[in-house]
């Protein structure tokens, strides 16, 4: 047989039985390992392969099994209807985007939403106002944005036809979104959530709610992230004042024609998973994970963000209290100390055959399901504390506080100009093609139509001097446009 690359990749990772702190949530198999009919699904996976035949239905106009499944979606999340993604969020969030407003509007939007909310921007030809996040001043962790801020920009942009925020962010940090739709509200904006990592919030009393009871128009969540659910499935919600007819329109025209049914099962078992078991697993979930965390803590070597971390973090003089920021327990934000690297502890984790989800300058991602069990907390704290931290040494790299850009040119209208590219020392003043984003932490420095300044070139100079990956700056030159 010819060569297998990506077969052999593949089989030769499941062969080192890596320990899954990162997603899908069904942690290899073991999510639907838990009950009968999960099994039954488990071992016929393949065999579920099938295309539209008798006796099944059409996700593309559901009146069989999966309009009823979606029903039952609908009914657990509390939405005015449910659909399955098969394309992700992504396509989710291009449906978002493309039913709730028209070509020219103005929308306000999350600097560090998903990329997918931003090609979307560009192909609906609209007008975005960005919201400024934040950066945790002493774990240097991203932050959502703060009330005071998102109020300013609101009454500076009557006009604005939507709000769309992300809720949780990657670090699993969630703002207070009920108070953000309680002022959308009354501007009569739309509220469309990015929810990618909360399909299981509401599950239990101690994590975050979920967007659709707090009032949010639409919501987005990847159900493969946190649940029993294939990569690459998602749900799409929709709540009150939406134009149904048009969601149903784009839900169809970003989904392939041919979806799978081994996606549609796993979201279909994903769902009634969490609504049978959700409380009481997440429950224990929750526990295990803050017994952990305790003990981790106490290693002095490393520490785990809890929700206290988040009360002060913008400074010695900036109380953020007042933002009620909340975290998700299920993940772990690993940090530490200045002058150690997030991404060599990364790499030490793996050795020891733990697979976190990512890290940065000073932080690893760790995203736990209901299946995971003790032991494997137990084997995490083993693999700290025996860590030895002279391995993880690197120079500190400082996140700096910067201005936003001026924008004089919509993103769209630059997608059809001619580029000119230029060595980055000489492009003050110029307007930038392309997204200038250091990771971390992967918040966009600068967007495409936006002016390049002399703070700018300082701040993306610095971090490539400190060997940070700034994706739009290729070999010390940038993709401009002219005026």
């Amino acid at each position: 047989m010819s060569r297998l690359p990506l077969v052999d990749g593949v089989l030769t990772y499941i062969k080192e039985k890596n320990l899954s702190f990162c997603m899908p949530g069904h942690k290899g198999g073991l999510g639907f390992l838990k009950t009968t009919k999960g099994r039954q699904f488990y071992e016929n996976c393949i065999k579920g392969d099938i295309t539209e035949v008798d006796g099944l239905d059409n996700l593309h106009h559901a009146e069989g099994i999966i309009q009823e499944s979606q029903k039952l979606l609908s009914e657990y999340y509390g939405s005015v209807k449910s659909y399955f993604l098969v394309n992700g969020s992504t396509s989710g969030n291009l449906t978002m985007i493309f039913s709730s407003f028209n070509e020219g509007d103005k929308i306000i939007v999350e600097r560090n939403c998903h990329r997918s909310i931003f090609n979307a921007i560009i192909m609906r030809k609209l007008r975005p106002v960005y919201i400024k996040n934040k950066i945790h001043s002493k774990y240097d962790a991203p932050l959502p944005f703060d009330k005071e801020h998102f109020l300013t920009l609101l009454s500076q942009n009557k006009d604005a036809k939507g709000i769309v925020v992300t809720y949780p962010n990657y670090y699993g940090i969630c703002f207070d979104l009920s108070y953000v739709i309680e002022v959308a509200k009354k501007y009569n904006i739309k509220v469309l959530v990015d929810a990618a990592h909360g399909a299981h919030f509401g599950a239990n009393k101690l994590l975050p709610k979920n967007p659709l009871k707090m009032g949010a128009n639409m919501v987005v969540m990847s159900a493969h992230k946190t649940l029993p659910s294939l990569t690459q499935t998602a749900f799409l919600h929709v709540g009150e004042d939406v134009d149904i007819s048009k969601v149903d329109f784009y839900v169809s025209a970003f989904l392939s024609t041919s979806p799978s049914y081994m996606l549609l099962c796993s979201m279909d078992y994903a769902r009634a998973y969490i609504e049978e078991y959700g409380e009481e697993d997440y429950g224990r979930l929750i526990e295990m994970c803050q017994i952990s965390r305790d003990k981790i803590n106490r290693l002095d070597k490393f520490y785990i963000l809890g929700q206290g971390d988040l009360l002060n973090g913008f400074g010695n003089n900036n109380i953020i209290s007042n933002n009620n920021y909340t975290i998700d327990l299920t993940r772990y934000i690993l940090n530490v100390p200045k002058g150690y690297s997030g991404h060599k502890l990364l790499e030490y984790l793996r050795s020891k055959k733990i697979q976190a989800e990512m890290s940065d300058n000073r932080n690893v991602v760790l995203i736990f399901s209901t299946f995971n069990k003790s032991a494997d907390f137990e084997t995490l704290y083993i693999a700290l504390k025996n860590c030895d931290m002279d391995t993880l040494k690197a120079p500190y790299v400082d996140l700096i506080d910067y201005d936003m850009p001026l924008t004089v040119m919509l993103p769209y209208e630059v997608m059809d100009r001619q580029k000119i590219i230029v060595d980055l020392k000489n492009s003050e003043n110029k307007i930038s093609a392309v997204s200038i984003v250091p990771y971390p932490p992967g918040i966009p420095i600068v967007m495409p139509g936006e002016i390049i300044s002399k703070q700018t070139i300082d701040v993306i100079e610095y971090y490539l001097l400190c060997n940070v990956t700034v994706l739009g700056i290729d070999d010390g030159k940038v993709a401009t446009v002219e005026k």
